[in-house]
């Protein structure tokens, strides 16, 4: 992976991945997204990995998708922009199958591709000067990465078409308190707020932290979902983080998983 784009540690457990074109706010293009792929796809594989952490560096997380390509190439935008959108939806469908739970580590513009990359998260937390954007009607395009399924999932229906078809930045404040982000903090307490959570999933019961990752993102049916549930508490019954977490209730001791 190229590191002057992106960069990759993992340490403890927790891996962690930063966008790193701050001249561009961490703009996504083809390239950058070819190598949050390649994270992904290296996370998944290192079963070490109990908790990620998302972050871009400089002024913002992400200001949404390096337009500068789709401007370039005029009436052949359609390629241009299928050359970025391919392998961008490969990046939330990768966030989403991840087992490990994924923390987004907002400030600046949170906007368009930014916006949507945050909220394939499972969590986010941000600092008071993060905004929130959509920004894609501003350019006269419907918005991918799944933000209309998960705006509204997040916002409800009326209340989600309201926000993405006004494209009316939203505070950090006013995304928590609409439920749309996780919470909020001060900027220089932004990196510990974050390794805390991370540490405290990393200890976490890795395989239970998964199946109900995969149950609350499903938006199945409820019958569907009763019929999963069902499965994922029978076959993690089977776990030794299952026996040692029940040892440890009627030992009246904190459970330690992963051992």
């Amino acid at each position: 992976m190229s590191e002057d784009i992106l960069r990759l540690t993992v340490s403890g457990g927790i891996a962690e991945i930063t966008l790193n074109k701050p001249s561009r706010l961490n703009a996504i293009d083809p390239a950058l997204a070819e190598r949050l792929v390649e994270a992904l796809s290296a996370i998944e594989q290192n079963a070490n990995v109990k908790a990620v952490i998302l972050k871009g560096a400089g002024r913002a997380f992400m200001a949404g998708g390096d337009l500068k390509a789709f401007h370039e190439a005029g009436e052949r935008a359609p390629e241009a922009v299928e050359k970025l959108i391919v392998p961008f939806h490969r990046i939330i469908r990768g966030i989403r199958a991840l087992r490990a739970p994924v923390v987004a580590t907002v400030h600046g513009a949170v906007a368009g591709g930014g916006l949507a990359l945050a909220l394939a998260c499972d969590f986010v937390i941000a600092s008071v000067d993060a905004v929130f954007t959509p920004a894609y009607l501003k350019i006269g395009t419907n918005p991918d990465g799944g933000t209309t399924w998960s705006v509204a999932r997040l916002l409800g229906e009326r209340r989600a078409l309201e926000w993405l078809m006004l494209g009316d930045p939203m505070s950090a404040q006013q995304a928590a308190s609409l439920g749309l982000i996780n919470r909020v903090v001060a900027r220089d307490a932004l990196e510990q707020e974050v390794q805390t959570l991370a540490n405290r999933l990393a200890a976490g019961p890795a395989e239970a932290q998964a199946s109900l990752k995969r149950l609350v993102w499903r938006g199945a049916s409820l019958d569907d979902q009763l019929d999963a549930e069902a499965t994922g508490f029978i076959s993690l019954s089977a776990t030794a983080d299952f026996r040692e977490g029940v040892a440890a209730f009627f030992e009246r001791r904190e459970p330690r998983f992963g051992k």
